[in-house]
This record gives structure tokens, C-alpha cells and sequence, in this order.
């Protein structure tokens, strides 16, 4: 059986954005979502990042649940 590691920085290298911490919270701190706009619908999404995105909420994949944490931690009070 094999495991995998499901963390931010994974998410994020399966996105192919830098996964270094610095360049993490710096995505994190320079993109939001606004009321009422799902993840997947954000415009700094590239076609292929969309698709993921969209394939790990609508199948509960592996990745749902960094994919939650993201879509929070964009999401600003």
C-alpha cells in the first residue's frame, strides 16, 4: 500500500507553484477570495491547476481535505 504525504507544500509543488515556506506565505498573502467565490472559480488558477482543484472536491480525493485548508487560508476576515 503506498501513502503519500498530503501536505500544503505537497499541494503545492501537485500545483507547480514554488514550495519553499517564503514563497507559501507569499501566495497566501497576495491572493484571496472574494465573498461568495469558490476555489476553483478564482482567477489566478491556470487551467490545469482549475482541473485539479476541481477533481479533488468533486471526488472527496486524497487532497480534498489541503485543498479545504487552502481554500480557508485564502480567505480573508
Amino acid at each position: 500500500m503506498e501513502t503519500f504525504q498530503h501536505d500544503l507544500q505537497h499541494l503545492f509543488e501537485q500545483l507547480g507553484l514554488a514550495t519553499d515556506k517564503a514563497s507559501i506565505e507569499h501566495f497566501l498573502s497576495s491572493h484571496c477570495l472574494v465573498e461568495g467565490q469558490t476555489l476553483v472559480d478564482a482567477p489566478f488558477w491556470s487551467a490545469a491547476q482549475r482541473a485539479f482543484i476541481d477533481e479533488a472536491i468533486k471526488e472527496d480525493a486524497d487532497w480534498a481535505e489541503q485543498v479545504d485548508m487552502l481554500d480557508a487560508r485564502l480567505r480573508k476576515p
